[in-house]
């Protein structure tokens, strides 16, 4: 007989805004050995940014992406899965064929009609406490990147890692170690080879059974842009570097209206091993944050930004000292003061229902344009709200030993 099982996304051990998303599952059950089951992933979402200021400009997006797919389980620690995934903005019939999570230079020129398609396949061994994961990544929010490193809206619009992936779990390490490869090269290809290597790993500091915990967070991003077999002229090396270390705590504090409270603070970094992709070779930055869970259903959070000729690779541009706004345009110091509310609720297994608004008080220092001017750039008040609603669940198809 057919029958439904549910699959849960493992909860992120410190929501990085209000609007963070959970974890996807990697587990592998082994009682799912010999079958098959179709799973379905979904996110439909609405996001109004609201951006004022000199540093980007505002935009909206309405749309989902669904990822169906059939799952097999061979052997007891063995998962594969193949299906496809695709990405459908409201209103837009034409999209362009490339990665989408970049940061400039390298676009195809291809185009996709109707929605944004990627074939989907996953080859998953567990060894242990060790993961071993090719093809489709555990990405987006399952890389548990800090705010600054990694723009939560990314969950929403940016293609899934491809590549090559180590997870490790034990009772005090996280481990989520990871090679997203976002551009292969052909022989005679006009763009760059590109690809980012990723590092997140949290320690704990004390025992699971605590109600208040410590952790420390170490997390770098690489991405490197080359290929020695495409042509000359196109083969300026890049190489630029995120990576952030600090100190967190939880504290879980039971039943009554505040469940649950966190705090992290980190040194950020950024380095430009090669290349003049970006106008400053190395930055810094310090982050500060602190979040509650307050009854079942609420989230607020607050946080402080301040960097100095930093630049993060996939961050909201607030989290930097680049203008995304006016080409070319630098600032020599960047303050961000930003607040978060989330209703999040889970209407049924595998269903969850969210609703959201973000504040950003931003700061810039002197603003340098392109042509050596300096001025003031203006503090500004910036708003994001948003909705989604989540679907996650497998149903069983298929017992390959019946």
């Amino acid at each position: 007989m057919t029958c439904l099982a549910w699959t849960l996304a493992v909860p992120a051990a410190l929501a990085q805004t209000a609007a963070d998303m959970p974890a996807e599952d990697y587990s592998i059950d082994s009682a799912r050995i010999h079958n098959m089951y179709v799973g379905v992933r979904n996110m439909n979402f609405i996001k109004d940014n609201e951006f004022s200021g000199s540093v980007m400009k505002g935009y909206t997006l309405p749309g989902l992406w669904i990822q169906p797919s059939v799952k097999y389980y061979p052997l007891s620690n063995v998962k594969l899965e193949l299906g496809l995934h695709a990405l459908i903005y409201d209103g837009a019939i034409k999209y362009p064929n490339f990665a989408y999570q970049d940061i400039a230079v390298w676009k195809g020129a291809q185009y996709q009609r109707g929605a944004h398609l990627l074939p989907m396949f996953r080859a998953q061994v567990g060894l242990g406490n060790v993961n071993l994961v090719w093809g489709t990544l555990y990405s987006g929010a399952s890389h548990g990147l800090m705010t600054p490193l990694y723009d939560l809206e990314l969950n929403f619009s940016a293609d899934p890692d491809l590549g090559f992936q180590v997870l490790v779990d034990t009772r005090r390490v996280h481990l989520d170690a990871w090679i997203n490869w976002q551009s292969f090269v052909f022989r005679l290809s006009d763009h760059q080879e590109a690809f980012t290597v990723g590092l997140s790993m949290r320690t704990w500091l004390n025992s699971e059974n605590r109600r208040l915990r410590w952790y420390i967070p170490v997390q770098l991003l690489a991405q490197h842009r080359g290929g020695e077999i495409i042509d000359t002229e196109q083969r300026q090396v890049r190489t630029l570097m995120n990576g952030a270390v600090g100190v967190g705590t939880e504290w879980y504090a039971g039943r009554g209206l505040l469940r649950k409270f966190g705090a992290e603070a980190a040194v950020l970094g950024y380095y430009q091993q090669s290349g003049t992709l970006w106008p400053f070779d190395s930055g810094a930055a310090a982050y500060v944050t602190a979040s509650a869970q307050l009854g079942d259903y609420f989230n607020v959070r607050l946080g402080y930004f301040h960097g100095r000729k930093f630049i993060s690779m996939y961050g909201l541009p607030y989290f930097g000292c680049v203008s995304m706004k006016n080409e070319g345009s630098t600032y020599d110091g960047m303050t961000t003061v930003f607040g978060s509310v989330e209703y999040r609720r889970q209407v049924a297994k595998g269903f969850t229902l969210g609703v959201w608004g973000d504040i950003y008080e931003t700061h810039p220092g002197k603003m340098t344009a392109p042509d050596g001017t300096v001025g003031g750039a203006g503090s500004a008040t910036n708003f994001a709200f948003g909705a989604y609603f989540r679907v996650d669940f497998d149903f069983h198809v298929w017992n390959a030993r019946k």
